[in-house]
């Protein structure tokens, strides 16, 4: 997987830092596909281990009105399939409801727990911060997932007597290296990763989620142009196509306990 660093260099090197297992955190079936699906798909054609934790069922999304006693069924049925396009199949849902999620301690005590249980090398997460240059990347429940989940990773994934009925349970605190935050301001990417010979897989993907997409040709035309233009901002050659992240070391050999 060919990854480029910004101008704020990524901390981030994949020469020397081994990603063997990642636990990716988003609000809605979907969401991952259109931010990190190449990523992922070249990360588990490598062999590392992806599982996805959605945070709603997406109740309140799709377009037709016909479809909304049916909208939780199709879309789980639907990111399973575009999952699988790229190589994953663990899927967890924290049933929180579509438009109202929150970074409330129910929910960051579930990223925990499922943190602790998986023990992955790279937590995958939407940013907290909002993107005034689109929106769109923006909703709400995408920006309670960053918080939630940043809040999470630290301190109380790693303090032992935070939530302390985890530890009770037999979920150690853990000390998690890496954080990639996705869909957050174009000021904060400082890690590029060209998926261009995946983007085939990245565009079936978002593809199966045809209940959310009144004009599937418009929205791969705004996809692929998209990815050239992230691309070109991290320095790729034209006409490839790239996924940028906002890469932040947790824990790495400079990190002391409380530092």
């Amino acid at each position: 997987m060919n990854t480029f660093a910004a101008a704020a260099q990524s901390p981030f090197d994949p020469e020397t830092n081994r990603i063997g297992r990642v636990l990716c955190f988003t609000a809605h079936p979907d969401d991952v596909d259109f931010g990190a699906a190449g990523t992922i798909a070249a990360w588990t054609a490598t062999g590392v281990e992806v599982s996805y934790c959605i945070m709603t069922d997406g109740d309140a999304g799709g377009f037709d009105p016909d479809q909304r006693d049916e909208i939780v069924r199709l879309r789980s049925e639907e990111q399973r399939r575009a999952a699988a396009l790229v190589g994953v199949t663990d899927i967890h849902y924290l049933h929180q409801r579509d438009g109202y999620l929150e970074p409330s301690h129910e929910v960051i005590r579930e990223v925990v727990r499922l943190i602790r249980r998986l023990r992955p090398d790279v937590v995958l997460a939407m940013h907290p911060e909002r993107n005034w240059n689109r929106i769109q990347k923006s909703h709400p429940d995408h920006l309670a997932v960053g918080e939630a989940v940043t809040r999470a990773v630290y301190p109380a994934l790693e303090n032992p007597f935070a939530y302390p009925e985890l530890a009770e349970a037999g979920l150690a605190a853990y000390k998690l290296p890496w954080l990639w935050l996705f869909a957050g301001p174009e000021e904060r990417e400082n890690h590029f990763v060209d998926v261009t010979d995946h983007l085939d897989s990245k565009l079936a993907a978002i593809h199966i989620h045809v209940s959310q997409h009144p004009d599937v040709e418009a929205m791969e035309r705004t996809v692929r142009g998209l990815m050239l233009r992230t691309a070109q901002r991290g320095g790729l050659a034209e006409g490839r196509s790239a996924e940028a992240f906002h890469v932040v070391t947790v824990n790495g050999p400079g990190t002391i306990a409380g530092f």
